[in-house]
């Protein structure tokens, strides 16, 4: 029997041209008016929509609705006004002071039209349909998304970019393909099994190599054993879990992502999984493989802390034996 378990810069061209009349009517250049001088040091970038947004200078009342966008800002040397409504501990210290104004999944307007920000860091395509209330309050919006490492470090470009902090920004790049590289020579030739659930008790999904913790997964040197499940229509970086199939592929180790308690998170699925027999032969739950991974890490868009996500998968993975 099959049991599914179910939840529901680049830089942009700019042109500013200026001309005159002499005196005796012809056709002359004329210098160029302080404004247009302005102008054409405006800073200019594209979100991971094709949305081009300019800005006169470095915008500094920045409104980031994840954590992810709130690492990379403060990991170049900004700060932000506005940052994304919590209970849990702010994972940047310098910004608990911020306002808390929603989510990607709400937006508080009425908190954006006090702080009236320069732009307002969202994601894509989730805030989409928010782009014209936000603009309507005099703010931009940049939409960008991570379900890759190679989307961490777009987003690293471009917030470098509409900061003009391009080197700080290179430097924060080179650091993961560092990573990346140092990671890469060491991989073992047989990669172990691995099978990456993300949800809470009740409601699982398989993460599949579009999604951001596939992409960690996989940079780690783990085969992911559901790379090949039909992804779902509504979040298509994850597919159904099926328990036979997982079954059949036997993984070596399984790794639990959420945002809730890590301890009742594992004892759901197990209790879950254990409703069929043949769980308890697993390879990764006969030798104790089951693991809950840190929710600012896995499950969510850690920013510059990649680095440390791929730390942590390379150590599970070399400890599969």
């Amino acid at each position: 029997m099959v049991k599914y378990l179910h939840i529901g810069v680049a830089l942009a061209f700019l042109t500013v041209t200026g001309c005159g009349q002499t005196s005796t009517g012809k056709q002359a250049e004329a210098p160029v008016p302080a404004v247009s001088a302005a102008l054409s040091t405006a800073i200019s970038v594209k979100d991971f929509a094709n949305r081009q947004a300019s800005f006169k200078e470095a915008p500094t009342k920045i409104v980031v609705l994840s954590n992810g966008e709130l690492d990379i800002i403060y990991a170049l040397g900004s700060k932000v006004v506005g940052r994304p409504t919590t209970t849990e501990p702010v994972p940047i210290k310098e910004a608990a002071a911020a306002q808390q104004v929603g989510s990607t999944h709400g937006i508080d307007l009425e908190k954006l039209a006090f702080l009236q920000p320069d732009v307002v860091l969202g994601n894509h395509p989730s805030n989409m349909k928010d782009i014209p209330s936000v603009e309507g309050i005099g703010s931009k919006m940049l939409l960008t998304s991570a379900n890759s490492i190679a989307d961490i470090k777009k987003q690293i470009e471009l917030f470098g970019t509409m900061l003009q902090k391009n080197e700080k920004s290179k430097e924060l790049i080179q650091a993961i393909d560092d990573k990346l590289k140092q990671i890469n020579s060491q991989q073992p030739s047989k990669k172990p099994r691995v099978l990456m659930v993300y949800g809470a008790p009740g409601t699982y999904l398989v993460a599949l190599n579009n999604s951001l913790s596939g992409d960690i997964l996989v940079n780690a040197g783990g085969e992911n054993i559901a790379a090949d499940y039909p992804k779902l229509d509504n979040y298509p970086q994850y597919a159904q879990l099926n328990t036979e199939k997982i079954i059949q592929s036997d993984p070596q180790l399984v790794l639990l992502m959420s945002h809730g308690n890590p301890d009742k998170v594992k004892e759901g699925f197990l209790k879950d999984m254990q409703q069929n027999a043949a769980w308890n032969s697993l390879d990764a739950v006969k030798n104790n493989r089951v693991v809950v991974l840190p929710a600012d890490l896995f499950g969510t868009n850690p920013g510059t802390h990649v680095i440390a996500a791929l730390d942590l998968l390379t150590k599970l993975l070399q400890d599969v034996k």
